[in-house]
């Protein structure tokens, strides 16, 4: 039987001129290793309990603010316009649950420069991304968020 408690990530989907920022997983890491897949990172409690609530009792915007730290670690870019898109969960190797909010964004100017956390970084466009080893999953999300930017609208994610 698995814990009752998820542990809690973002992703975000960046977007730049009309293609999508990819990246290749360390082949050190725990899940997924050399697999491609977007940035995004654990949700910590460092993200918020040391800032000024924003009324009495709570904090806002902690997925935006958690996005836009780990963007900034894992990739060197500042993000803007965040938006939701898609959320799902899974069973990590220890049968915890994982529970994943998959956000997208507008890429700021500069370049990508990587951590250690990745071995690659590609910009593609949707077609592109056929091509590339990506955790099961992304390339849906790619496909809901291009028919998102085509004025196509939001919808639910299903399989194809």
């Amino acid at each position: 039987m698995t814990d009752n408690k998820h542990s809690v990530a973002v992703t975000a989907i960046v977007v730049r001129e009309g293609k999508y920022l990819i990246t290749r997983r360390s082949l050190q890491k725990k899940n997924f290793p050399g697999k491609w897949t977007v940035p995004g990172g654990n949700l910590e409690v460092e993200d918020y309990i040391n800032l000024p609530k924003d009324t009495a009792h709570h904090w806002y915007n902690i997925f935006e603010k958690v996005l836009r730290r780990e963007v900034k670690e894992e990739v060197g870019l500042e993000i803007k316009n965040i938006k939701y898109l898609t959320s799902m969960t899974f069973l990590l190797s220890n049968n915890s649950p994982m529970l994943i909010v998959s956000l997208y964004a507008d890429s700021g100017d500069g370049e990508v420069k990587l951590n250690e956390e990745s071995i690659d970084c590609k910009w593609v466009t949707l077609e592109e991304a056929k091509d590339y080893d990506l955790i099961e999953g992304i390339y849906d999300e790619l496909v809901m968020l291009d028919r998102v930017l085509k004025g196509e609208g939001q919808e639910e994610w299903r399989k194809e």
